[in-house]
């Protein structure tokens, strides 16, 4: 609601609808049923689940209305739809994206990935794999060890090197997987390790809890909020002032969409498109959105923003961001 404020008070020239979800009397097959949005000109959804992904995709795309996936990082398996635009990255932007990183910094390194059993797990394997065969670098040397889901810390001894730096990549998105891990590397401190974690590492908050301590973790996110800059504290103000509360990550989130989007709607009408990574409107973060394309039609899949900022903490506090 904010962002809607701040569009009001610069007499921006437009009109919102907001819709719940949630509410079965404005769940996303009713409010296109009732042709709610039939002459909308944006979309910008926050879903929770697949099937409104699915459905409202599919309406965009036959009235070629823009739709802005705010908030979930999957496709879905939408194709051909130039019209989807996925704002927080999916799990294979950022296991490419990772595995350039590593390319980069830690070439030279003793590379383990560390996964589960898991079709999640092989998943993200095969990225890693796609990508080692598509790059036009050195390829990295990455041994994998697959450990049951209540490996002890001398199972992952048993894969590292005491006399180089070990680079440890969680091939698991399971939480308590990753955890165990982390608490694994940080009861080993006379091994040099970093460890390389999942795109949903941002939002597990026993990461900072002192049996991780003394863990150099990294991340890949499409959201870098650091809360000290002026258009930041402005809106931590303006937040704290209408509801008496700190924004939570979500809140920032919903502002940025909702002001950067509505503002490229103003300046360029039904070109928007053309334009989702402009500059002019940045809000709290970078944008990189490019097409995603079909490798079989070359045709668009969908749109996929492709900045990510990696995040390097220790013993909860952020060192770097890259």
């Amino acid at each position: 609601m904010l962002a809607i404020d701040s569009l009001q008070q610069e007499g921006a020239p437009i009109e919102v609808s907001i819709y719940d979800s949630k509410n079965k009397n404005e769940n996303i097959g009713s409010v296109i049923q009732q042709n709610k949005l039939n002459d909308v000109s944006l979309i910008i959804g926050s879903f929770t689940n697949r099937s409104d992904i699915r459905l409202l995709a599919n309406f965009a795309l036959q009235k070629k209305i823009p739709l802005i996936s705010a908030t979930y990082p999957n496709d879905d398996g939408i194709i051909n739809n130039p019209y989807f635009v996925i704002i927080n990255s999916t799990l294979r932007t950022h296991c490419e994206a990772l595995y350039k990183f590593m390319q980069k910094y830690y070439a030279t390194n003793n590379i383990v990935m560390v996964r589960k059993k898991g079709a999640v797990e092989d998943f993200i394997q095969s990225i890693f794999n796609q990508t080692a065969k598509s790059t036009p670098a050195i390829p990295l040397k990455i041994k994998t060890v697959e450990l049951i889901d209540t490996f002890n810390t001398s199972a992952l001894l048993n894969v590292l090197d005491s006399t180089k730096n070990n680079i440890i990549v969680c091939g698991s998105i399971n939480e308590a997987f990753g955890l165990r891990l982390v608490r694994a590397v940080s009861a080993s401190p006379s091994y040099n390790s970093v460890v390389i974690g999942m795109p949903n590492w941002d939002g597990i908050k026993d990461l900072d809890k002192p049996d991780c301590k003394g863990v150099d973790i990294i991340y890949s996110s499409p959201y870098n909020f650091s809360r000290i800059d002026k258009f930041s504290q402005a809106f931590i103000t303006n937040y704290n002032t209408k509801y008496a509360g700190r924004p939570t990550d979500m809140a920032f989130k919903g502002f940025e969409s909702m002001y950067h989007f509505s503002k490229l709607l103003i300046t360029y009408g039904n070109n928007l498109e053309n334009f989702l990574s402009e500059k002019s409107y940045k809000v709290f973060n970078d944008l990189d959105i490019r097409a995603v394309i079909n490798k079989s039609t070359y045709n668009t899949d969908y749109f996929e923003n492709k900045k990510l900022y990696f995040i390097k903490k220790a013993d909860g506090n952020i060192k770097s961001v890259n």
